[in-house]
């Protein structure tokens, strides 16, 4: 009977920012997923009309909705603890008390409609956006750089089954070049 042993990353992926901001993400993501929020992300973009390569025509309103949507597409990537540091809206009535949170600023809009004189408060971690585009970059190193089920902070691929040689071979094809 053959076996085989598989390894799985079971250790988050950590960004540090600056001295004391620890965001832990998800060891393993599939292949898919990553791809299908990346074309999210750039449905925004083409939603917004957005030009990656000439962001100066963009509107100031167009340029703060990418970058809630960059920051929702790397908090769907973290453990729900950084998630809810990273990229959080509540929902406070008038007095300021909080009625709802949630990760989904669009969520947090639509809930906020529905009790007279509430407001939408992003209580996320601000950042510079040069940290966002660095984590989103990152990411997509960890997630998107691999065949599409492998991350590079997962475990190698196992080798496939069989023995391996590690005896020269017996090929007379190749030589040396001269000088070296």
């Amino acid at each position: 009977m053959a076996r085989q042993k598989f390894a799985v990353n079971t250790e988050p992926h950590v960004a540090e920012i600056g001295d004391d901001i620890i965001l832990e993400f998800r060891p393993e993501v599939m292949g898919d997923e990553f791809l299908e929020a990346w074309e999210a992300l750039q449905e925004a973009y083409r939603t917004l009309g957005i030009d990656q390569t000439n962001v100066r025509e963009s509107s100031a309103a167009s340029l703060k909705a990418a970058t809630t949507a960059v920051r929702r597409f790397i908090s769907g990537f973290m453990l729900p603890e950084s998630a809810k540091l990273y990229a959080w809206w509540e929902v406070r009535d008038r007095a300021g008390a909080v009625v709802f949170d949630t990760g989904d600023p669009q969520e947090a809009a639509e809930r906020a409609e529905a009790v007279e004189g509430a407001t939408v408060v992003d209580v996320g971690l601000r950042l510079p956006d040069r940290v966002h585009i660095e984590l989103m970059g990152w990411l997509t190193e960890v997630y998107g750089q691999r065949p599409p089920t492998l991350s590079p902070g997962s475990a190698a691929a196992s080798p496939p089954p069989g023995a391996r040689s590690t005896g020269s071979s017996r090929s007379k094809g190749s030589t040396r070049a001269a000088g070296r």
